[in-house]
């Protein structure tokens, strides 16, 4: 529990806190609600409003065998965490010895590193080893140990069924509109910009190749419209994700058409925004034929923004 102390020590703010915990992927729509309820409790007692979140995803230790991808990298979660306005974000390393912690015991470590006097939590919440550590439990804890828990009836427990699980299912099937809603903003990836064979300068329509987290999920191969970000400026743009079948390609990439943009961003960091998905990713019969369809890519592009 040493990392776990200086990590909780290192983050939290002054004075008795208020907090939640979990891992927030992707920050929706029903995270938000929990935070700003957090922060509305807090603001009534005098208390700080802190964040605790684990990474990696507890499911990605307790189940290594099976492949785990993110709606955000760790740097967008905390920036989007922050940006709802709480006090702190504790980032806590979550590791297969951290899984045996009995909740009392991990309790008792976030009233000494951070003055525990409030926790808030989701009706279904539990930690420490075997999820012994429900609401109930813990407000037996908390009565020994000096805070109060409070549970909150989230969106995911409602009939809008808001919930990371169903973010990602979503975005599994390509409705970006789907995914906006629940996130409550457009669904986002980010890198820095790399070289790539520069197949679309020579066909017409040069592409920015986007070098984007390994870890981080990614949309179904199709063509989206999206918003793209470099530096201040943001610009229409049409994404291919996918392998270039027509040019027997075999790794994925991200590759963006920037409208209206003739600038070299080799090396800049680019965030796009999908908005909608326009079509699935095909093999064309030759490169006049998926110029073609690029160019009607690129006027139902045109067509959405105006």
């Amino acid at each position: 529990m040493l990392l776990t102390r200086d990590e909780l020590r290192h983050a939290v703010g002054p004075g008795p806190q208020a907090l939640t915990i979990g891992v927030f992927d992707g920050v929706h729509r029903g995270h938000q609600m929990l935070l700003a309820r957090l922060q509305d409790e807090a603001r009534g007692r005098g208390l700080g409003a802190g964040v605790v979140t684990f990474h990696p995803n507890p499911l990605a230790v307790l189940r290594p065998e099976t492949p785990f991808a993110y709606l955000t990298t760790l740097e967008q979660r905390l920036e989007l965490l922050q940006g709802t306005g709480v006090d702190w974000v504790a980032v806590v390393q979550f590791t297969s010895e951290l899984a045996l912690v009995s909740a009392e015991d991990f309790a008792r470590v976030l009233v000494e590193e951070t003055r525990l006097k409030l926790l808030l939590v989701g009706e279904n919440f539990a930690l420490g080893r075997g999820r012994e550590g429900t609401a109930e439990r813990l407000r037996a804890i908390g009565g020994t140990q000096g805070f109060e828990v409070e549970t909150v009836r989230l969106l995911e427990a409602s009939e809008d069924g808001i919930s990371s699980t169903r973010v990602r299912r979503a975005l599994g099937d390509g409705d970006i509109e789907l995914v906006s809603h629940l996130l409550g903003r457009p669904f986002s990836l980010r890198g820095p910009v790399l070289r790539g064979d520069e197949r679309g300068r020579s066909i017409g329509f040069p592409t920015l190749n986007i070098g984007t987290s390994a870890d981080q999920v990614l949309p179904p191969n199709g063509v989206y419209i999206t918003h793209v970000y470099l530096g201040e400026a943001r610009y229409d743009g049409t994404t291919n994700i996918g392998t270039q079948p027509t040019f027997d390609g075999t790794r994925r990439r991200v590759e963006t058409h920037v409208l209206d943009y003739a600038g070299d961003a080799y090396g800049q960091m680019v965030r796009i925004e999908l908005l909608r998905r326009l079509r699935e990713e095909r093999k064309f019969d030759g490169v006049a034929a998926l110029v073609a369809q690029i160019t009607e890519d690129v006027a139902a592009t045109r067509a959405y923004f105006a």
